[in-house]
């Protein structure tokens, strides 16, 4: 098994140099940017309008999304801090990334798992904007590799985690 995760992580590892040698920092304010939308805020205020604008679908979408989010966060943490892969830059040398990152550890990228929730659950209750949700969810990953903090399997690893925990929240809310 440890062969197997060590040609894993030199695949992840040469997919991260390629993606930041090919892109690299051309956009970085617009990388950044992308990034930040992830931090949160815009899901609670996306979130708080909707409850209040359209309390029918509004608050069954906040309140499986705040259920999807419980899942998710704990899943991120025992994942994260059980894991404890280290970020690119601690393992490649002569690489610097472009931001700080959050935390120390890097799988999986937590910043991907929530922008999929809220992805998935804008596909369950708001199906017209899903493409669009799904292709911002899409971005936040791919600027967390741009911007140096996580490998392309963090990101993959974010999506599953975001998924199955907005189908989980979802679930639960549904079974209330």
């Amino acid at each position: 098994m440890g062969l197997i995760l060590e040609k894993m992580n030199d695949l992840d590892s040469r997919a991260f140099v390629w993606v930041n040698t090919r892109l690299g920092n051309h956009f970085e304010r617009l990388v950044k940017g992308v990034s930040r939308t992830g931090d949160g805020y815009l899901y609670v205020g996306i979130g708080l309008l909707l409850l209040w604008l359209e309390p029918q679908r509004g608050t069954p979408f906040f309140m499986a999304t705040l259920c999807a989010y419980g899942i998710e966060l704990t899943a991120y943490l025992v994942l994260k801090n059980g894991i404890k892969r280290e970020r690119p830059q601690e393992q490649l040398a002569d690489f610097s990334a472009l931001i700080k990152p959050s935390d120390k550890f890097s799988f999986p990228s937590g910043h991907t798992a929530a922008a999929f929730v809220f992805a998935f659950m804008v596909f369950q209750f708001y199906p017209a904007y899903s493409v669009i949700a799904f292709v911002w969810a899409a971005l936040i990953g791919l600027s967390r590799v741009l911007l140096g903090v996580h490998y392309p399997g963090d990101i993959l690893a974010g999506m599953v985690l975001g998924v199955f925990s907005a189908s989980q929240g979802l679930a639960f809310y549904t079974s209330l």
